[in-house]
């Protein structure tokens, strides 16, 4: 059944956790072949700003894996080409008023009990980080950790840097398995791919993969829309947020919601986020989702009231209901492993995550306990 061609492991999923969990197999010893019906980061990952947090994400599960991920980052940024555009910028949370500082303060306390770097930022002293900030803000936190990254190019070269064999255009139809249940390859319009290992690292799309197996995954799209600047000189230095961002992560309410995102590129244009709302793969135009974010992000910078958008563009987040991704072995099907659900945050905690899974495709022992994003935790009755 198997030849001396057929790969290790089968990574569905072109986007930037798919190109990571490629990325270290091959550095595991494991022979790998991405495929994806579209092309490299066609889907999520290239509707993505680069945002690497971990100023968003309360202690628990997320922000150990995005610990884990900055670290790894740090490390990628050394092996990829600069072309990726790494950039550990910080990010800047701010406040309106004394209630919102008293919020953040207890907030990065927390954080700072289990390695968030956070320093306070009196009013006073916001210019020092941001001239062009608006005045009359309360205060704010500096998060040193926060990085961003190109999620395209990234991809494009955690995946050259693999040496994974990757077939785009070409759609998985069906899940192969053998008598025992365990996987045995997937079909595509183009043909079979035999491996005894597969991984679903299909986004906002890993419901279907995971039906297609026979198996229950309940990823939903949460869209979002950014707005993108003309070119301009670095007027705006960090990542930039209300405090009210983190909030709106953190619900699961499927109405519109918008907080103001503000960040500079390295090529010029400034990227201004971010909506969410559960509409299904909707991509109709959100006229008030944009004229909420542009409101926001000029009462953050209002230099920018002056400036051209050039374009907008949607994106899906894939969104579980619990806000984890999921992230390990199938409990029905031997084989098939799950790396999909990170909502907002997959390009950030995608070297984690690919970490974790070669770790799991060898039988090694994973580097933090895994048991939080058990893909099990779904399934009826448990």
């Amino acid at each position: 059944m198997f030849t001396s061609d057929s790969p290790d492991v089968i990574v569905v999923g072109a986007g930037v956790v798919g190109a990571a969990c490629a990325y270290y197999a091959a550095r595991h010893g494991l022979s790998v072949t991405v495929l994806d019906r579209g092309p490299v980061a066609g889907g999520t990952t290239g509707a993505g700003e680069g945002n690497l947090l971990v100023s968003d994400k309360e202690p628990g599960p997320e922000l150990e894996l995005a610990l884990l991920s900055t670290g790894l980052w740090h490390e990628l940024a050394d092996r990829l080409p600069e072309r990726v555009e790494y950039e550990p910028k910080g990010g800047l949370v701010v406040a309106s008023a004394d209630a919102g500082m008293k919020a953040l303060r207890d907030f990065a306390a927390a954080q700072a009990t289990v390695g968030v770097t956070a320093h306070e930022i009196p009013a006073d002293r916001l210019a020092d980080l941001e001239p062009h900030l608006a005045p009359g803000l309360a205060g704010g936190f500096h998060y040193p950790q926060d990085a961003q990254v190109q999620p395209a190019l990234a991809a494009a070269h955690l995946l050259r840097a693999s040496g994974a064999r990757v077939r785009t255009g070409e759609e998985v139809t069906a899940i192969l398995t053998g008598p025992d249940g365990g996987v045995r390859g997937v079909r595509t319009r183009a043909g079979t791919v035999r491996a005894p290992r597969v991984v679903n690292a299909t986004g906002t799309w890993g419901g279907e993969l995971a039906r297609l197996a026979g198996s229950h995954l309940p990823v939903m799209p949460r869209r979002g829309f950014v707005l993108v600047t003309e070119p301009l000189p670095r007027v705006v230095r960090h990542k930039v947020y209300a405090a009210d961002y983190v909030a709106d992560v953190a619900s699961g309410s499927a109405a519109l919601q918008t907080s103001a995102v503000v960040e500079g590129t390295p090529s010029g244009p400034v990227l201004i986020g971010a909506s969410r709302e559960r509409v299904g793969f909707d991509r109709t135009l959100s006229v008030e989702a944009l004229r909420r974010l542009a409101a926001q992000a000029t009462a953050l910078f209002p230099v920018l009231a002056g400036i051209r958008a050039m374009r907008t563009y949607a994106g899906f987040r894939p969104y579980l209901p619990d806000h984890l991704p999921a992230i390990g072995a199938d409990p029905r099907v031997p084989g098939l492993l799950h790396a999909c659900g990170h909502e907002g945050a997959g390009i950030g905690l995608a070297p984690a995550t690919g970490l974790i899974l070669a770790r799991l495709l060898t039988d090694a022992e994973p580097p933090l306990d895994t048991g939080p994003f058990d893909p099990g935790r779904f399934m009826p009755g448990s």
